[in-house]
């Protein structure tokens, strides 16, 4: 097979950019381990900065998303039974939308098959060569079969245990992690949010965080520690120990309901440095990953879609490969100053087990200073509805 680009990963990074390289005429095909019913049944993000949404629109996958989609002008704050609101609307005229990573992958599928846009599901053993000539390709094996595909740019969006970033060289790779010492324990509850907005809780059991995916879908998280399983909790447990971690006026109208998925997320953050290597680019989580504090990870995909289709159909279109060259600078950029607010975020509304008495002094100072200062909360407003591109 002969394509321009070759995307590796069939998640919503991969099908949103050759979606937008589509809308420009430029042919992509994309390389997916997993079988499309398994992607589609991954229980992942639901929060979308407003940049992300005005993407989605302009790639025209975005019907459902406006119909269905929760507008959220603000975000909670608790710690203990204090509760404050944070209103982006007035501090910076932003929102966020909640419309979950799911409901997007459908939305991206159903466009790109209309567009007959080669999505190459159950590829085995996937290899990167040639990235520093001009004819670089892809071999992998379907159903058996060896197969090629030769193209001008590989682009991996395989996410973090992906082939992609390990196609880079160990020596000419700076890699930056710092892993968390607990997980977020979640669960999919069919019952109405205790809450129309997020409420992010910090208490002495630990964090907590009352979300949603759609007016009867609840989305619950609790602080465990990294050592749990989610096995080792009952539901009748976890509901106990989140209405534990709500403030009382909050938790006295909790609605338990049927659970349809529980699992531990680990919280880590993790870079890696350059995000290209010859012709050869990194995308979403195959080069950075963020705790979930923030909301980021997605929308950090989103990003560097748009810095990649942008930097291609220049190439393509006018002939100008600037911002190919500087593509990794560009992303970058944005990564490690969201990489900074969702490390700010889980410091401050996180349990840590070696945090010493003064440190627990500065972070309820922290928190107060947030709820005082509207400087404090402007500056939360406009990292939480998303950074410019």
């Amino acid at each position: 097979m002969r394509t321009q680009v070759a995307i590796i990963g069939g998640g919503p990074s991969g099908l949103l950019l050759s979606r937008r390289l589509s809308q420009v005429g430029i042919e992509s095909a994309i390389i997916e381990r997993q079988q499309r019913d398994h992607v589609l049944s991954r229980i992942r993000a639901g929060l979308l900065e407003w940049g992300t949404v005005e993407q989605l629109r302009a790639a025209g996958v975005s019907k459902r998303m406006d119909q269905e989609g929760l507008v959220h002008d603000g975000v909670f704050m608790a710690s203990g039974e204090s509760i404050f609101r944070i209103d982006f609307a007035a501090a910076i005229g932003q929102t966020v939308m909640v419309y979950g990573q799911t409901e997007i992958t459908k939305d991206l599928y159903e466009v790109l098959d209309a567009d007959k846009m080669p999505i190459l599901h159950g590829a085995e053993g996937v290899q990167v060569h040639n990235v520093f000539s001009e004819s670089p390709f892809v071999t992998y094996a379907l159903n058996g079969r060896a197969c090629r595909i030769d193209c001008d740019f590989v682009v991996g969006c395989d996410g973090f245990h992906g082939v992609s970033r390990n196609s880079i060289p160990s020596r000419l790779r700076k890699e930056f992690e710092r892993v968390y010492p607990f997980g977020w324990l979640g669960i999919l509850s069919e019952s109405a949010p205790v809450h129309n907005e997020l409420i992010y809780c910090r208490s002495k059991r630990g964090f907590a965080l009352a979300s949603m995916r759609t007016p009867t879908l609840s989305r619950y998280y609790i602080q465990v520690d990294s050592s749990d399983c989610a096995e080792q909790w009952s539901n009748q447990q976890f509901w106990d120990e989140f209405r534990r971690r709500l403030p009382s006026q909050v938790s006295d109208s909790l609605e338990v309901g049927t659970v349809i998925e529980k699992s531990i997320a680990p919280l880590r953050s993790f870079v890696c440095e350059p995000m290209r290597h010859g012709r050869l680019f990194l995308c979403g989580d195959a080069a950075h990953i963020v705790p979930p504090t923030g909301a980021k990870g997605l929308n950090l995909a989103a990003s560097d879609v748009h810095y990649l289709a942008e930097a291609i159909s220049g190439h393509y279109q006018i002939g100008d490969s600037s911002c190919l060259e500087n593509y990794s600078e560009r992303a970058l950029a944005r990564v490690w100053k969201a990489m900074r607010f969702s490390w700010w975020m889980t410091t401050l509304l996180h349990n840590f087990p070696d945090r010493s008495g003064f440190d627990r002094r500065i972070q309820d100072s922290e928190f107060e200073y947030l709820n005082d200062s509207p400087v404090a909360r402007r500056a939360l407003a406009e990292n939480y509805t998303g950074l410019p591109y």
